[in-house]
This record gives C-alpha cells, sequence and structure tokens, in this order.
C-alpha cells in the first residue's frame, strides 16, 4: 500500500506571503539597528561585524555538513556572499552616515528594479508592461525622497544615498545568481557556504585594520551597539537569509525581492520611533511606491 506524501506547507499559497511579511519586518527593522550599532563602531566595522559573525555562527554547521558540500559552485557561493552580504554590508553602513534609517530603507525598494534589468539582460526573463509601470514607479518614489529627504535636494544624500542604490545592484545580482545557479542547493547549504567564502576577509580585516575590540569592551555606548549588530548578523542576516533563499527556490528572483516594496513601511516607522521627521516628500515618494506595489500585485493575481 502506498503511503500518502504529506504536502509542503510551501503548497499553500498563502505560505510565500507569510514569509515575505515575516523578512520585511525583520529586515525593515535593520535600518535602525545599523544606525544603533554606528554608535560605537566605524561603518566599515558594523557592515564587516555584521558578516563576520554570522560565519562565526554557520561555521559549526559547514563541519557538519562538510562532506554534503558540492565544492565546485564554490565560486558561486562566493560571489552571492559578496553581492548579496559582504558588500551591501558595508555599502549600507556607511551610508547612514549621511542617510537617516527610514530613507535607507526606503531606498531598498530599488532592489525589484535592478532584479528584473539583470534577469532581462542576462537570463533571458520577459516581464509585462504592468510590472514594469510599478517597480519604475516604486524607483521614482524611491528617488524622490533621496534627493529631497530634507525638504531641499541635498548633495551629502545624493552622494551616500548612490551607495545604497550600489548595494540593491548587489542584491539584484545575488538574488538572480540563486535562483539561476543554485536552485539545486539547499538554501541552508547556500547560507554557510556564501557566508563562509567571504567571512575569512571580514575577519581579516576586522582583526588587522580596525579598533573594533578597543570600540567592543571601551565604548560607553558599546552594549547598545554590539547587541544591535549580533541581532543584525544572527536574526537580520543568518536566519533571515535561510529563509530568503527558500523563498526565492520556491517563487521566484523577482517575487522574492518584492520584500523591498514591504520593508520601507518597518523602516519608516522605526525612524519615527526614533525621532526621524517624516515630511511631505516622505508621503509622496511613500504613496510612489505603494502604488508601485498595487501594480505589481495586480498584474501577479491576473497571471495566476
Amino acid at each position: 500500500m502506498l503511503q500518502q506524501q504529506t504536502p509542503s506547507i510551501w503548497s499553500n499559497p498563502l505560505t510565500p506571503w507569510a514569509v515575505l511579511i515575516g523578512l520585511s519586518l525583520i529586515w525593515g527593522s535593520s535600518f535602525i539597528l545599523i544606525k544603533k550599532s554606528l554608535i560605537a563602531f566605524s561603518p566599515n566595522e558594523v557592515g564587516a561585524l555584521r558578516v563576520g559573525i554570522s560565519t562565526l555562527a554557520v561555521l559549526p554547521i559547514l563541519l557538519y555538513r562538510l562532506k554534503q558540500q558540492n565544492w565546485k559552485f564554490l565560486p558561486i557561493f562566493f560571489i552571492v556572499g559578496m553581492t548579496g552580504n559582504l558588500l551591501p554590508a558595508l555599502l549600507f553602513a556607511n551610508a547612514e552616515v549621511k542617510v537617516e534609517s527610514g530613507i535607507a530603507g526606503v531606498l531598498n525598494s530599488l532592489t525589484p528594479l535592478f532584479t528584473i534589468i539583470i534577469a532581462w539582460l542576462f537570463y533571458r526573463r520577459t516581464f509585462k508592461i504592468t510590472e514594469a509601470l510599478g517597480i519604475l514607479f516604486g524607483f521614482i518614489g524611491a528617488s524622490c525622497l533621496i534627493l529631497y529627504a530634507d525638504g531641499n535636494s541635498n548633495m551629502d544624500h545624493i552622494l551616500y544615498g548612490l551607495l545604497i542604490v550600489i548595494a540593491t545592484m548587489c542584491y539584484g545580482i545575488s538574488v538572480n545568481v540563486v535562483n539561476e545557479k543554485l536552485h539545486t542547493i539547499k538554501p541552508l547549504d547556500i547560507t554557510i557556504m556564501s557566508f563562509c567564502s567571504v567571512g575569512i576577509f571580514a575577519w581579516i580585516y576586522l582583526l588587522g585594520w580596525t579598533d573594533v575590540v578597543e570600540h567592543a569592551t571601551q565604548h560607553p555606548e558599546r552594549l547598545l551597539s554590539l547587541s544591535s549588530v549580533l541581532f543584525l548578523a544572527l536574526i537580520g542576516t543568518v536566519l533571515s537569509t535561510i529563509i530568503f533563499y527558500k523563498l526565492v527556490q520556491e517563487t521566484d528572483a523577482v517575487f522574492g525581492s518584492l520584500v523591498s516594496y514591504l520593508i520601507p513601511i518597518i523602516a519608516i516607522i522605526w525612524g519615527i520611533v526614533d525621532g526621524e521627521v517624516l515630511m511631505m516628500t516622505h508621503f509622496i515618494g511613500f504613496g510612489l511606491i505603494l502604488f508601485g506595489i498595487y501594480l505589481v500585485k495586480r498584474k501577479s493575481s491576473k497571471d495566476t
């Protein structure tokens, strides 16, 4: 007698959306945590610590699963580690020296734009005009926020905001590489291999070229910054990355990148709680992003 196979949780059409919202809550809180981490640590220390701590967290799992790894994919894991973890961590931390945490969260909405462009250029993906318009409105809204973040055009915001633009382009590369090149690899293995392939460089930099030990032991606000960067690494990076790669595998790269449209909601709320001022330009930019979400979801619902 044949045993009935238990249906996967992913067979429920609501599961991807539930995971998407959960990731948005975690990642939407990342920007205020970066802001708090910067109190005691330099931007490069925050970025490198985020990746370095994540690497230490997954290293025991790598040692346990060492024989199960497909080492021929090591160059791909390195690309994913650089574009999906190390470079964005450094870029966002440096950007938040000048860019408010809420604005940084909103700028994450550029990720779907770069995801689609890269998929179109390198992976022959096609998309409908409604989807393209939705992402375009999101891009315009985010641009409005960075160009007029304080009510006036500010060159500091533009230059530091460009760091986030580059970071979202890196995310777009990473998410496409995972979807196209690593779709047969378990999300846990993608996570541990991508972190371990770049984590060594983070620790070499931290221990050889920074004062991270002094800052972690002597700065008066070290406990706040340390707890913030620990949450960033263990929850906001390691755990959420495993879940995200699984989401991308079960859906597709563009659906996974839609998390960047929900992140601004959480990021702006945290910014307001922390005393960041919400101005008319924020409402305009945020409204354009919400309209972009509507267009993308309207396109998706018609396809199902």
